[in-house]
C-alpha cells in the first residue's frame, strides 16, 4: 500500500492540463466531450480491449509458491546500464545469487508505467512496462531465465486505484456525459465527515469530487461498475499470458465503501476478489497474494493467501525474549487459515523498519526471526536486503526503506551502479553486503540459506502440518509433517543455556541432526519424551526417525 504523498505535477504537465481545466487531478484527455469548450486539447484514447485466456502452461515444479520469496523493488536492485536506475536486465543478472540463497518465487512491486516515477502505485499503463526498467521483451526474458531456474515471478498490480493521469481517469474527469465518467467514484456535492489515513479521500473538481484515499493524484475505480472489474480481468490475463506466475494485489481492504464509517473490509471486496480469483485460478500452477492488513485471515479466503500483518511484530518481539511474544509466535498457526503469507517488514513503513534497524544490530536477534518464520507455516517473504542484514538508508519515509541492495561494500554505489544512484545507499552498506558475506560461513546470509536448505530439504517444513507444539518461557518447539516425514523444530530465544522438554515423539526414536552442522542427534525414551539441550539464542532441526 503506497502512501500518501504531496502532489507531483511537473511544469510541462501543468501547462498541458492546464488546457483542459484538471491541473488539480493530472491529466490530458480521450473518448467523450469535455467541459472546456473547443478549445480543449483531444482527450486521451483509452485502451478497454476484452484479452482471451491462453494460458501457456507452467514450467515450474509443483509446490513452488510453497518456497520462499523475495519482494523485490527493481528501481532498488541492480542497474544494468548505469543510469543509476535499477532495471529488468539488472534483476535477470542476479538470478543465479537468488537461486543460490533458495528462494524459488520473485514478488516485484510495480513495473507497469506510473506517474509517481518511483514507487509504482501510481499507475498509467496496465499492459506496459516502465521504461526506466526495460520493456515488454524484457519481462518476457526475465520470465523465461526465472523459469529455467524454478523460480517464479509475480506482480504487483493495483486494482483500488490508477493514476490521476491514466487515460481513463482524464476522460472520466473531463465531465459529467463522459462515457467513463463511472469508471471512478464522483459525488456532487461534496461528502462531508470522511477521514481516512488522517485526510479527506474526497477532492474537488469541476463542480464535483473524486474519491482518492491514498492521493489525489490516484483516484479510485468504481469496482461496483462491472465493466471496470471485466477490464481488470482482461488486464490480468494479458500478463497470465505472457507467463506470469500469478499476482500480489495491493491494498485490497479499500476497494469498495459504504459511507465515512465502512470504508474499510467491505463484504464486496471479497466477492470480487473471488472473481478475480476465479481468472487465475484458470491458469495452470498460479500464485494470488492480497495485502489486507486489519484481516488477513479474511482475504486469505478470499485470495488464497494473504499477508499475517501484526504476527511479523510478535516475531520480533519473540526473538528478542518477550515471552508473552513466543507464545502468540506458537499459537498463531494452530488458529491462523492454511495459507497465510508472514514476513519480518517490506516497503511500507506501517509494516515496520528493516529487520536491521529493528533488532539495532543484533544479529543473534535477528537469525533467531529469520529462522522463526522460514521453519513456521506460512508462505514467507523475504524484502530484498534483509537476507544481508541492510539497514534503512539515512532518509525520511518509505524511501528510507527502499535504498539501493547492498551488492559491495562501496558506500558510494553499494556494488548496484556504476553511475550515481538514483537515491541515497543504506546507512550500513560497507559492513552489510553481498560481497563481504559470500565466503563467511558464519554470516546472515549463510543462515538464511541455511534455512532455505531446510525448507527444500524436508517438504514438512514447506507445506507440513504444525504439531506437538510447546512453549514455555524463552523456548518455543513444534513439528512438521507430511506423508510420513516428521521434522522437529526447537527455538531458545534467551540469553543463556536450557533444554527443552519434547514429548509427544515415537518411542525410542532417533532425533537426527538437520541443523546446525556438526551438532549431536538427541534420541527419545520409551515414553516418547526428549531432553534436546539449547545453546543461547539458538535453533536445532532435527529429523525424527
Amino acid at each position: 500500500m503506497p502512501p500518501r504523498h504531496p502532489p507531483l505535477m511537473p511544469r510541462r504537465w501543468l501547462v498541458a492540463l492546464a488546457a483542459v481545466g484538471l491541473v488539480a487531478c493530472g491529466g490530458g484527455g480521450g473518448g467523450g466531450s469535455g467541459d472546456s469548450g473547443d478549445t480543449a486539447p483531444a482527450l486521451p484514447a483509452v485502451d478497454t480491449s476484452g484479452v482471451a485466456a491462453a494460458d501457456p502452461g507452467s514450467a515450474l515444479p509443483a509446490h513452488w509458491q510453497q518456497g520462499a520469496f523475495m519482494e523485490i523493488f527493481v528501481r532498488s536492485y541492480k542497474d544494468s546500464d548505469g543510469d543509476g536506475v535499477g532495471d529488468l536486465r539488472g534483476l535477470m543478472a542476479q538470478l543465479d545469487y537468488l537461486k543460490a540463497l533458495g528462494v524459488t518465487g520473485l514478488w516485484l512491486m510495480p513495473v507497469t508505467k506510473s506517474q509517481d516515477g518511483d514507487h509504482g502505485y501510481a499507475v498509467t499503463d496496465y499492459r506496459s512496462v516502465e521504461t526506466a526498467y526495460g520493456s515488454l521483451a524484457d519481462l518476457d526474458e526475465l520470465l523465461r531465465q526465472a523459469h529455467a531456474r524454478g523460480i517464479g515471478v509475480i506482480l504487483d498490480y493495483v486494482i483500488n486505484h490508477s493514476a490521476a493521469r491514466h487515460p481513463l481517469f482524464v476522460n472520466s474527469a473531463a465531465g459529467s456525459d463522459n462515457a467513463y465518467r463511472d469508471w471512478y467514484v464522483w459525488r456532487s456535492p461534496k461528502p462531508g465527515g470522511w477521514n481516512i489515513y488522517g485526510g479527506d479521500p474526497w477532492h474537488a473538481y469541476g463542480g464535483s469530487s473524486y474519491f482518492a484515499a491514498f492521493w489525489d493524484q490516484m483516484p479510485d475505480f468504481n469496482l461496483r461498475n462491472a465493466a471496470v472489474a471485466t477490464w481488470h480481468q482482461d488486464n490480468l490475463r494479458f500478463w497470465l499470458n505472457r507467463g506470469v506466475d500469478g499476482f500480489r494485489f495491493d491494498a485490497v481492504g479499500n476497494l469498495f465503501e459504504n459511507g465515512a464509517g465502512a470504508w474499510e473490509n467491505q463484504p464486496e471486496n471479497y466477492a470480487l476478489l473471488g472473481g478475480m480469483r476465479a481468472v487465475i485460478d484458470g491458469y495452470a500452477n498460479r500464485f494470488l497474494v492480497c495485502e489486507g492488513p486489519s484481516d488477513p485471515a479474511g482475504y486469505t479466503t478470499a485470495c488464497g493467501s494473504a499477508f499475517a500483518f501484526g504476527r511479523n511484530g510478535d516475531i520480533i518481539a519473540a526473538a528478542k525474549g518477550d515471552a508473552a511474544a513466543v507464545q502468540r509466535v506458537a499459537d498463531h498457526p494452530r488458529t491462523a487459515p492454511a495459507g497465510l503469507s508472514t514476513m519480518l517488514s517490506n516497503h511500507d513503513s506501517f509494516a515496520g523498519q528493516r529487520a536491521y534497524d529493528q533488532f539495532g544490530g543484533n544479529l543473534a536477534q535477528y537469525k533467531l526471526a529469520a529462522a522463526t518464520y522460514l521453519l513456521q507455516p506460512g508462505t514467507p517473504f523475504i524484502y530484498y536486503g534483509e537476507e544481508i542484514g541492510m539497514a534503512g538508508g539515512n532518509l525520511s519515509g518509505d524511501p528510507r526503506l527502499r535504498t539501493p541492495m547492498s551488492w559491495s561494500g562501496d558506500t558510494t554505489n553499494a556494488g548496484f551502479t556504476t553511475g550515481t544512484p538514483y537515491r541515497t545507499v543504506s546507512a550500513n552498506v560497507a559492513g552489510f553486503n553481498v560481497a563481504a558475506q559470500q565466503s563467511d560461513p558464519g554470516s546472515l546470509l549463510a543462515h538464511y540459506q541455511a534455512m532455505l536448505a531446510l525448507r527444500r530439504t524436508y517438504p514438512s517444513i514447506a507445506r507440513g502440518s504444525y504439531d506437538n507444539v510447546s512453549a514455555s518461557g524463552s523456548v518455543m518447539s513444534f513439528e512438521r509433517r507430511l506423508s510420513g516425514e516428521r521434522t522437529l523444530v526447537a527455538i531458545n530465544y534467551g540469553g543463556s543455556a536450557t533444554a527443552a522438554a519434547v514429548s509427544g515423539l515415537p518411542a525410542n526414536a532417533v532425533l537426527a541432526n538437520a541443523h546446525p552442522a556438526g551438532a549431536a542427534d538427541a534420541a527419545a525414551d520409551p515414553a516418547g519424551q526428549a531432553s534436546v539441550v539449547l545453546a543461547a539464542q539458538s535453533v536445532r532441526v532435527f529429523s525424527i526417525r
